[in-house]
Formats: C-alpha cells, structure tokens, sequence
C-alpha cells in the first residue's frame, strides 16, 4: 500500500473515511452507475465541506494539530447533537 493511500485510510487524518468507504461500496454494488449513488456522494461532500472548514478555523486560530483526532471529531459532532452533514 502507497504512503498516501496508508494516510487516505487513517481514521486520525481522513475525517470522512465512513464516507468515502460508503460511497466506493455503492459504486462496487452498483456497477459504477454514479446516479445511483448520488446520495452516498453528497454526504462526502457535505462532510468534507464541514471538516474542511473546522481545518481552517483551527489554523486561524494556531490550533495544533490543523485536523482534530478521530476522538476530538467524535467529541466535536456529539456537542453539535447530530452529524451536521
């Protein structure tokens, strides 16, 4: 496995790993009909949206390290009460 497919696949670096899993099964399942899996792709977007902005505030603010951990993202989404994407 390439270095960057090992970081792709980390659950502390990648914060939509579920995401993009889902929608890589859909279009297996599916014989890479992209329509059928519309949904599973907009979900990927919305949540690489939400972390991409999280990413820039914590750089705003010097925050270390720029994305949370796998357990601060999980902390993050339980006080907001739901998955905001």
């Amino acid at each position: 496995m390439s270095r960057k497919l090992q970081r792709l696949s980390d659950p502390d670096i990648n914060p939509c790993l579920a995401e993009t899993n889902a929608s890589r099964k859909c279009m297996d399942d599916n014989d890479y009909k992209k329509d059928v899996c519309q949904s599973y792709f907009l979900k990927y977007q919305n949540c690489r949206k939400f972390w991409n902005g999280i990413l820039t505030e914590r750089r705003r603010n010097g925050e270390k390290p720029d994305m949370p951990t796998a357990e601060e993202r999980e902390r993050i989404l339980k006080s907001i009460g739901k998955t905001s994407y």
